[in-house]
């Protein structure tokens, strides 16, 4: 893939405004997190849903209380994880979180009882793989929030996530500049663009720049670095063709127009929806 000057400064400028918004989220406070990652969670439903519609035209006729309860239900997933941290007065919100989930799953029950007509797996399958796709990722989002204190990453409750998703961001940067540059060995036919010289390029240089900076700068150990840079070049690379596969199947270029230059939400958090999920395993196993 050509270097394009133009298309870089577009993407440059559009990832400093994204950047800033990110970081206001991640690093504020924890409600400011909860509210970030809330607002990606339903845009990344929206553009999902879009997807799958283009892909299956029948999902497209699904009711308003199927369409919006499992957004509902993921959205109460992502409460429930937050344990114990958030509150309300004495009402924490964890709590409340379960019960959204139960009715939730009441609502969309009763309306694929009584507002449809026949029943059809096949599109309840799709909002289920939904589920698993974005809601659990952005659910174990919040357990990664100051959750995961055996880590020695407990100096910040922020420290994890931000770290995940620098090693992401810079994976992706250095893929590109470097796929630019040399890249010629088609890496996959679901992403044309990308190629082998770019993928590999990227995640050495990701590697050993979070590794590096986090050691001598930040005092990490090395395992828990490689094991989050690794893992978010690898399970990053798999989300990103997981979400080419989708808009490939669509039609599409992109999931979405909210970034100039990125596309959508799931354009830009495609690699983070599966590295999230992957790297709380690997933690929860290591340490």
């Amino acid at each position: 893939m050509p270097f394009n000057l133009q298309t870089f400064k577009t993407r440059a400028l559009t990832a400093v405004v994204f950047v800033i918004v990110m970081l206001v989220g991640l690093l504020w406070n924890e409600w400011s997190f909860l509210v970030l990652f809330t607002v990606i969670h339903f845009g990344c439903w929206i553009e999902y849903q879009k997807l799958v519609a283009l892909i299956d035209p029948e999902y497209k006729n699904i009711n308003a209380l199927h369409r919006y309860g499992v957004m509902f239900i993921g959205w109460g997933f992502m409460l429930w994880m937050t344990g114990t941290r958030y509150h309300i007065g004495n009402i924490n919100i964890a709590e409340i979180g379960w019960s959204m989930e139960w009715l939730g799953i009441i609502i969309f029950l009763v309306s694929e009882t009584l507002l449809t007509k026949k029943m059809q797996p096949r599109l309840w399958a799709h909002s289920l793989l939904g589920l698993l796709y974005i809601s659990l990722s952005w659910g174990l989002m919040m357990r990664l929030w100051g959750n995961l204190n055996a880590t020695a990453l407990d100096s910040y409750p922020w420290m994890l996530p931000v770290l995940l998703i620098a090693s992401i961001w810079i994976n992706d940067t250095m893929a590109y500049i470097v796929g630019s540059f040399i890249g010629k060995t088609p890496f996959s036919p679901i992403s044309p663009k990308k190629t082998w010289e770019g993928t590999i390029g990227g995640a050495i240089l990701a590697v050993l720049i979070v590794t590096v900076v986090g050691f001598y700068a930040l005092h990490f150990p090395v395992k828990t670095l490689l094991l989050i840079s690794i893992t978010a070049a690898v399970a990053g690379t798999a989300g990103d063709l997981l979400e080419s596969k989708l808009k490939r199947l669509a039609g599409v270029k992109d999931s979405g127009s909210i970034m100039p230059g990125h596309g959508g939400f799931l354009d830009r958090f495609d690699s983070l929806l599966v590295a999230t999920t992957v790297v709380w395993v690997l933690f929860q196993l290591v340490y």
